[in-house]
């Protein structure tokens, strides 16, 4: 497509459905997606797994729909495209293979959805030990399930993966779990508008009964996570719970704090962003549509705050739909008179949202771990080393980076970013809205010397 109407990068539910509404409203959209198939994290594979893993779930399955719809003649879909910069006009820069490309359009979305929030702990490099969305990823992509598993952190994914994993033939060991029951007391001032949600928590309630009926044990208000290799070569988990130490033998260890927006590629582009206190993350500046104080750029989904993917997909229409008139092919009535579904359907799946947050907060010994935790896993860097850095003079992230190399990595910092800021909070979430995030440089994703190269050649024989 050589002069798209509307950029889109991430394919998930938020992406998906913005492509087909700008798709069926007349423009040429360009979707930019990093994973070799559209669906997100949540509807990975979706389309081509169809009945094989019913274990996923109906809801799962649903989500083909989504996936199947961009086979449209307006819609120009580049799987395994890295998105690494986004400039002003706007244009965007990404690579694919071996090259780079750049295009331009009036308006670019960006719907590059959620990531886990880092759980570190001491052990938590260990092989075996790795994240539930990672598993889940493998259960998707390859029909890998994970046997002789523990469940450990908290938040409702947990609960979705176990109940997957009962489906599956292959229950967890069990579910350890960080949420206690003052946390609770304080979500239930939120309970009268999560009603308004009532069908997230049916499901929810649904699937606690499923783990109770597998006979999974529970062990929740647990603290203090540690991992070791025991001597029969398996993982050693231990944590304490209900003021006791507690030791589970286990293959695998799954962990999971919950989902924060993913910013790179929003901070990149020069977004303002704002820290959410309830979700104890940064995500950007947006109104209803998705607007940004940035001409031409608009967010949708998990990427503009976590609503979960009805919310990113009621999102994504809104935002599709304001490019619309923005576009000039429909009226500002026609915008307001076609949002009003997607609108009352986001209302719905974000009236959950403060209780879901108080509920399954992330706790202060996962916010500023122990001493003895890596807690930059590119550079190796334990919490102790920031803490010394920090007593030395490194007051802020910037300084910690440039003294310690500390996200300067691979992973450019998306695995220890929060970490080292709940460092400097001493794991008070509160504080952390003080300690401003360091600014994402471009690339954003590592890029190879020769992809630069042939992006410059293209750029010259453009000119």
């Amino acid at each position: 497509m050589t002069h798209p109407d509307i950029i889109i990068i991430g394919a998930g539910p938020a992406g998906m459905t913005a492509a087909r509404i700008a798709a069926e409203g007349g423009l040429q959209v360009l979707l930019l997606d990093e994973q070799p198939r559209a669906g997100g994290q949540i509807f990975r594979d979706a389309a081509q797994n169809g009945d094989r893993r019913a274990w996923l779930g109906q809801e799962y399955r649903a989500g083909a729909a989504l996936a199947l719809a961009l086979d449209h003649p307006h819609i120009d879909h580049r799987p395994g495209a890295r998105v690494w910069r986004i400039e002003a006009g706007p244009r965007v820069v990404w690579s694919n293979g071996e090259a780079s490309h750049v295009a331009a359009a009036p308006h670019v979305l960006i719907a590059s959805g959620a990531q886990e929030r880092p759980v570190p702990f001491p052990g938590w490099t260990l092989p075996g030990v790795m994240t539930a969305g990672a598993a889940q990823i493998l259960m998707k992509t390859s029909g890998m399930l994970p046997r002789r598993a523990v469940l450990a952190g908290s938040g409702p994914l947990l609960y979705l993966v176990a109940a997957q994993m009962i489906a599956a033939g292959c229950p967890p060991l069990a579910l350890v779990e960080t949420q206690s029951l003052p946390m609770l007391l304080r979500a239930a001032p939120h309970l009268p508008k999560a009603l308004f949600g009532a069908k997230t928590l049916v499901k929810g309630l649904g699937l606690l009964a499923r783990i109770r009926a597998a006979g999974v044990p529970r062990h929740t208000g647990a603290s203090n996570f540690c991992a070791s290799e025991d001597q029969d070569g398996r993982i050693a988990f231990r944590f304490q719970a209900k003021g006791r130490a507690q030791r589970i033998a286990c293959d695998l260890l799954l962990t999971h704090q919950g989902v924060i927006p993913s910013t790179h590629i929003s901070r990149s582009a020069g977004i303002d962003h704002a820290w959410s206190r309830a979700q104890v993350a940064f995500q950007p500046v947006c109104d209803d549509w998705g607007r940004t104080g940035r001409d031409g750029l608009y967010v949708a989904g998990d990427g503009a705050g976590i609503g979960g993917a009805d919310a990113a997909a009621a999102a994504g229409e809104m935002a599709a739909l304001d490019i619309l008139r923005s576009s000039g092919r429909i009226s500002e009535d026609a915008r307001d008179q076609r949002s009003a579904p997607a609108r009352a359907a986001l209302f719905r799946a974000r009236a959950i949202r403060p209780f879901l947050d108080a509920a399954y907060s992330p706790p202060a010994d996962i916010l500023s771990p122990p001493d003895e935790t890596i807690v930059c896993r590119c550079e190796e860097l334990s919490a102790g080393a920031i803490r010394q850095g920090i007593a030395e003079g490194a007051g802020g992230p910037r300084q910690i980076k440039t003294a310690l190399r500390a996200g300067m990595g691979p992973c450019q910092g998306r695995m220890c970013e929060g970490t080292i800021r709940g460092i400097l909070a001493n794991g008070d979430a509160s504080e952390m809205a003080r300690i401003d995030p360091p600014r994402a440089r471009t690339p954003v994703t590592p890029v190879r010397l020769g992809e630069l190269a042939t992006l410059k050649t293209r750029l010259e024989q453009s000119a």
